[in-house]
């Protein structure tokens, strides 16, 4: 199929899928995802890789510091007392050694936290496909606009919801909201550091390496494109798009018809620049 610009006809049926909606702090309060540590056990040292920065208090930020611990639990209990999301988390050293999230500390332990691995390998039996929150709607389209899956809830149906969802379809959750992030049911999930849609675009790229198929997603709604002769979709054509273009494809799922329209340079720009960088193909 040629590539198509993302200028776009959409049925009119039901409520639009981006009507008004509600929306929340992307910074609420967050609290610990469990009680925080008590502070009448062993002691250890703890430092943490200076991309988890952001996440811990100002003196936790550089060098080790000691954190006293209850002697049950996990070390990535731990962890997420002092702040950091264990999705944000790579390796765990303890004495130099890796353990898992669920090593219980012993006084006078030296812990390393280190910050994930780039690319991250994901876990294994599902393909690599994303969730995001109803913040993070322009990178969901530039996601799809590549051509990765990229599931999004134009609504807050809330952090339980989300995080069930991220599980039952097995889908990476990509948030700004540390809290959701700190939920035990994820199937897997990532911080969005930059507020600003083409950080975060570069960011996911990079840390996630998805495979880049350009032009072959709804940006509306996520689903597949297939080409569309001009005859079937013409009736949903505006007279001057009629005359003026001939390439044509169709959203499977929800019947959005695109072409080559005005907006075409700009996002051949971004394709462009992310194919340049990630690899991929600026054509199907």
């Amino acid at each position: 199929m040629a590539a198509v610009r993302w200028s776009a006809h959409r049925p009119a049926v039901g409520r639009p899928r981006h009507a008004r909606r509600r929306r929340r702090n992307p910074w609420p309060p967050v609290p610990p995802r469990c009680d925080p540590v008590p502070v009448n056990g062993p002691e250890i040292h703890i430092s943490f890789a200076p991309g988890l920065a952001l996440f811990v208090s100002a003196e936790r930020r550089t060098g080790r510091t000691a954190v006293t611990t209850d002697g049950a639990s996990s070390l990535g209990h731990v962890v997420e007392s002092l702040g950091v999301p264990l999705t944000e988390a790579g390796r765990l050293l303890v004495d130099g050694r890796p353990v898992d999230a669920s090593h219980v500390p012993a006084a006078g332990e030296t812990v390393e936290v280190e910050g994930v691995a780039r690319p991250q390998p994901v876990r294994a039996g599902a393909p690599l496909r994303f969730l995001l929150d109803v913040h993070l709607g322009t990178l969901a389209r530039r996601l799809r606009l590549l051509g990765v899956d990229a599931a999004y809830e134009s609504e807050d149906i809330g952090d339980p919801a989300l995080a069930a969802l991220s599980a039952r379809e097995r889908r990476v959750m990509l948030s700004r909201d540390r809290g959701l992030l700190r939920r035990r049911e994820l199937w897997a999930g990532a911080y969005i550091y930059s507020d600003r849609p083409e950080d975060q675009l570069r960011d996911v790229l990079e840390r996630f390496a998805p495979p880049l198929a350009p032009w072959t997603r709804c940006t509306a709604c996520n689903g597949e494109l297939s080409g569309a002769d001009k005859d079937a979709v013409r009736e949903r054509l505006e007279r001057g798009t009629e005359k003026t273009y001939d390439v044509f494809a169709e959203c499977v799922e929800c019947g959005r018809v695109y072409w080559r329209g005005a907006h075409h340079a700009r996002l051949e720009a971004i394709v462009t620049d992310a194919v340049r960088e990630f690899g991929g193909t600026t054509t199907v």
